[in-house]
């Protein structure tokens, strides 16, 4: 490693303890461009850590916007929320478009192995998503297609060289049936899959090492949750 990639490595995480999440990203952008998909699984961590936590903020922004619009005590304020919640849409959509970007112009054409490409395909499928949550019109159906190929890029190639109990191909599943929840409003899609996955993964839980086996319980505790939430909601749906 060179001595320059190894400093911005440590300002990255100086910046993460210090909850400059911004900084943290640019830290990371030169490191980026010089080891592209070579990064090892903890730069890979901390490039997860940065990107979701720059968005985290305005993500939650939006939903709590969007909680007090519904509230008609405040139905006299809905032109200065409207504004305000679009500005903070605009940032996020930035923020996830420079990620997005980054990925596959410095990342994603030096990726060659299939881990390592399934990982980041399932990235841009992330931040195509955090963009759909509240996109209309042309932007939600563009984002809607692009997460989508991404997402089936990425299970395509975890199915294929990645055991069921791996926390990227479990992860990738987890997000890519919210996905089919939250944006598809395709809850029947949503519960194939994660079902799926998760029986995939109990399947061969018992063949894991230690590691393998906290990393995949933490997510298959998070993929039960939901399939029991979406399953109820689905089950009440048939009852009307």
């Amino acid at each position: 490693m060179s001595e320059s990639v190894e400093q911005h490595i440590f300002m990255a995480r100086v910046a993460e303890q210090s909850e400059r999440f911004r900084d943290m990203v640019d830290f990371l952008k030169p490191v980026i461009k010089e080891k592209g998909a070579a990064l090892s699984t903890d730069e890979r961590n901390l490039l997860s850590v940065a990107f979701k936590n720059l968005v985290s903020q305005q993500r939650t922004a939006i939903r709590t916007i969007t909680a007090i619009e519904q509230n008609q005590k405040y139905a006299k304020f809905a032109n200065g929320m409207a504004d305000y919640k679009k500005r903070i849409e605009e940032e996020l959509y930035r923020n996830c478009d420079e990620i997005i970007n980054s990925i596959k112009n410095e990342v994603l054409v030096k990726a060659s192995d299939d881990e390592s490409r399934a990982f980041f395909l399932k990235m841009i499928g992330d931040y195509c998503r955090y963009i759909a949550e509240s996109a209309k019109g042309e932007r939600l159906e563009a984002t809607k297609t692009q997460a989508l190929t991404s997402y089936q890029e990425a299970s395509g190639l975890a199915e294929k060289s990645l055991g069921a109990c791996n926390s990227i191909r479990l992860g990738l599943a987890l997000n890519f049936s919210v996905f089919h929840y939250e944006v598809m409003q395709d809850v029947k899609k949503a519960c194939e899959l994660g079902d799926k996955a998760l029986q995939d993964a109990l399947d061969k839980l018992d063949d894991c090492d230690e590691e393998t086996f906290r990393d995949a319980q933490s997510i298959i505790e998070l993929l039960r949750e939901n399939l029991a939430l979406w399953k109820e909601e689905e089950d009440g749906a048939g009852d009307q």
